[in-house]
């Protein structure tokens, strides 16, 4: 068994030891343009991400949230400023951000295993040798509980197994930055209940630099180290960004009832509700 690691306790030789954060996106902009019209999604949007942050992103609908983690995941080109990863600038996609959507996106003609085992390949063909490769699928496919479903396809396996597949996926490239974008949205609460747990059990063995999008103020606090609060689009920016002072490991039952998460959780919710209400709601005023 792995024994749980604080990423913030590492003291590595390297240049961001110094302040320079591991993640850093500078001052980005992005616009959309259609025949004539021009539309403003993303304006002067500036953070820092240590290596081994959870950072949620939150905000209402239509606030830029996916356009700025495809815009970290390489899917997308910024239109000015610049993201640099240890001091590279992200242009395109790369192994070093990987990525969990909502939608499993899993091959359905393949097993558990081959869905996990096509990407293993790709990253890994010239480095790892068939049987280290075989063995890190396996590892990683029981990192997330699913080892006994190798063999199953995606149609014979319910949605919260697809994600873990999903998640088993994207952690077999070893990137440094996991990218996730709602992807317990479309679950049923207790199954979003049990994954959210995994991920923060994935997160505590691996230490590994976490993005997540989502519309949960509950699922921000519980997971994340800070969360990064969106004003409305168009051209959205960064409101706010609230640290999340709360010790891991994390129980859910145990910090239903913490001031702390209590704090946080209203504090988000006014940020959202009050001072960014949704669009919707304006314009009902």
């Amino acid at each position: 068994m792995i024994a749980p690691v604080d990423p913030r306790s590492h003291t590595e030789d390297t240049p961001f030891a110094a302040g320079r954060p591991f993640l850093k996106i500078d001052s980005i902009a992005k616009s959309f343009a259609r025949g004539s019209t021009t539309t403003e999604v993303l304006c002067d949007v500036s953070l820092g991400i240590e290596k081994g942050e959870y950072v949620a992103i939150i905000g209402h609908s239509g606030c830029g949230k996916s356009t700025l983690l495809n815009l970290v995941a390489g899917l997308t080109q910024v239109s000015s400023g610049a993201i640099l990863l240890e001091d590279r600038e992200v242009n395109e996609p790369g192994p070093d951000r990987a990525v969990v959507f909502q939608n499993h996106s899993l091959l359905p003609w393949l097993t558990v295993y081959e869905n996990v085992s096509l990407a293993v390949d790709k990253v890994f063909g010239g480095k790892k040798s068939r049987s280290e490769r075989r063995d890190w699928v396996l590892h990683n496919l029981e990192l997330v509980q699913m080892g006994h479903a190798r063999d199953k396809r995606p149609s014979e396996i319910s949605g919260g197994m697809k994600q873990r597949v999903g998640i088993a996926r994207a952690l077999a490239m070893e990137p440094k930055v996991l990218l996730l974008d709602e992807p317990f949205g479309a679950l049923d609460a207790l199954t979003r209940a049990h994954l959210q747990d995994s991920v923060m059990q994935i997160h505590a063995r691996l230490g590994n630099t976490v993005i997540m999008i989502t519309h949960d103020v509950d699922e921000a606090v519980l997971l994340s180290d800070r969360i990064v609060m969106m004003t409305n689009g168009p051209a959205a920016t960064i409101g706010e960004v609230l640290t999340v002072d709360l010790p891991r490991p994390r129980k859910r039952l145990q910090l239903v009832s913490h001031p702390t998460y209590l704090a946080t959780r209203e504090a988000v919710l006014k940020f959202l509700y009050e001072r960014h209400a949704a669009p919707a709601l304006q314009a009902a005023e």
